[in-house]
This record gives structure tokens, sequence and C-alpha cells, in this order.
């Protein structure tokens, strides 16, 4: 496999314990795990392993140890294939021993955010290994689960992609509705800059080569081609020859990827791999 991050910071727990927390508790309800409860003896210990059934890229192990925990704050825990690295079917990601009645109790959020995060990483890694050496990144939008967009565009590092605006004050993006409010390119641009403050770059998405040469024409700090086919997107990277940052989006997949980076844009933004990508097919099994 390709496209290992070069540094993956971990997530701090203190930033996703909460997000934890309230999965077990909407998961135990009012009773706790009644079925778990009902058949296994207090105080039976088991030892399993959490395997990839397919294979893709790791992440979200942190959040999976963190369920056993809570639970059981006695719980071993030892990762084998850590987030960021490739699994092939078959293969143990990490190893877990403790409480049964715990373990059980917490298997289905563990393994949820488990394979949810690591399924937007192997999604990432796919674009990325499509792009190949080209100076280009591929990066995530604010299109995430309400509630856990830090932990989806962390899986977009896992799996060696960038991030975009993590929300509404990381920075001006003026889309069509807001040239449509503002009276055109020109106004808004004029705008944005008037309002931001010196580190704030302003980017504006344009569907047009006659609207490209407006944005250009205010300064644009960063240009959003939307939905251009590749001929015209190539035309609008030269228009722009570097005065500022070109970001592709629409459509783009590990099928089209090689393409669109080939047009000499500096990022390919897809929306589909924090709101759509497929979860990582990840199961937890029994050995003693």
């Amino acid at each position: 496999m390709t496209s290992k991050p070069a540094r993956l910071v971990p997530l701090e727990p203190l930033l996703f314990e909460p997000a934890v927390r309230a999965a077990l508790e909407e998961d135990l309800g009012r009773a706790g795990d009644l079925t778990t409860d009902a058949l296994i003896p207090a105080g039976t210990v088991f030892t399993a392993q959490i395997r990839a059934r397919k294979p893709g890229r790791i992440a979200g192990l942190d959040l999976a140890a963190t369920a056993f925990r809570l639970l059981d704050g006695n719980v071993r825990f030892e990762v084998r294939r850590p987030d960021g690295s490739d699994a092939e079917a078959g293969d143990v990601l990490a190893e877990v021993e403790g409480d049964a009645r715990a373990l059980l109790s917490a298997e289905r959020v563990a393994l949820n955010f488990l394979g949810h995060l690591s399924g937007i990483a192997t999604a990432t890694r796919e674009i990325v290994a499509a792009v190949g050496d080209r100076n280009v990144r591929v990066t995530c939008t604010r299109k995430t689960t309400p509630g856990l967009r830090f932990l989806e565009k962390y899986a977009i590092r896992a799996g060696g992609g960038a991030n975009h605006r993590f929300g509404l004050d990381d920075g001006i993006l003026i889309k069509d509705n807001h040239v449509a409010v503002a009276g055109g390119i020109a106004p808004a641009i004029e705008r944005a800059r008037a309002f931001a403050g010196h580190m704030v770059k302003i980017e504006i998405e344009v569907d047009t080569l006659e609207q490209l040469e407006q944005a250009l024409a205010a300064g644009a700090d960063a240009i959003l081609l939307d939905n251009m086919d590749v001929p015209t997107m190539k035309k609008a990277v030269d228009m722009i020859a570097g005065r500022a940052i070109t970001e592709a989006s629409g459509g783009i997949t590990a099928a089209t990827a090689a393409d669109i980076a080939a047009t000499g844009v500096d990022i390919l933004s897809a929306g589909w791999l924090t709101h759509s990508a497929p979860s990582l097919d990840v199961g937890l099994d029994i050995s003693s």
C-alpha cells in the first residue's frame, strides 16, 4: 500500500472522550445491556482481537480503546496496527482483555467509531494514491457528521490527506449565494477584504472563466474551481498562473483524481470523503 502519512499526530483524549461517553450512554440507555447482563456471569474475563474484515487504512483505535476503558478501567488494550497504517483482511488491529460484560457492552460503540473513521481514511488513501507524486493536496470539506467533524477530519489526515476549514471562523470562502446577495464578485471580495483580519485568507468559488477573470482582478487569495471539466480547469490554472491558490471541487474520485491533478491545481477537495465513505468492516473475535 502507498500514501502512508509521514506524521500522524494523535488526538488528545480530552477532545474525543465526551463523544465516546455520549455514544455509550445512548447505547446503554436506562437499564444497561440486558442481553450481556443476563447471559454473562459477573467477573468473567476474556481476551479478544479486533480484526479487519477487509483491507483498509486504520483510524480510530484510540476511540475504541476509550469505549472499553470507560466500562472497564483495568482493560488491557494493545495496538497491533496503529492509526495511519494499512491492514489486510484478517489482520489483528488490536488485542483487548478485560471484564467480559464491559467489553461486550462497549463492543458496538468501539467498532462503530473504528469502522467509520477507518472507512474515511481508506477512501482518502485511494485518492491520495491516485494523485501519486504530483504536488497537490487532497482535502475534505465541511460536509461532515454533526458533532463528529474533528474526528472525521482526523481520519482524513490518517488517510494521507489534509484538512480544509474546520468551521466558518477558519477563513472566508465566498460561494455563489454570497456573490448573489453581495451584488457580484468584485463587491463581495472588496467587503471581505475590508472585514478580514490580516491572517484570514479569502477564497471565492467560480464556475466559469469569466467569473475567474473578475476574481483575479479583485485579488482573491484562493480560487475554488467548481465542477469545471478538465480542459476548462487547465485553462483556469493557466490564467491564474500562480497568482492565487487553486482548488478543484466536484466529482473527484480515485478514478478522476489523476486527470484533475494533472491540470496543475494545488488542492483537490471532496465532500463525499466524510459524508459518504463506506465504513471499513471490522470485528471483535473472542479467543478465550
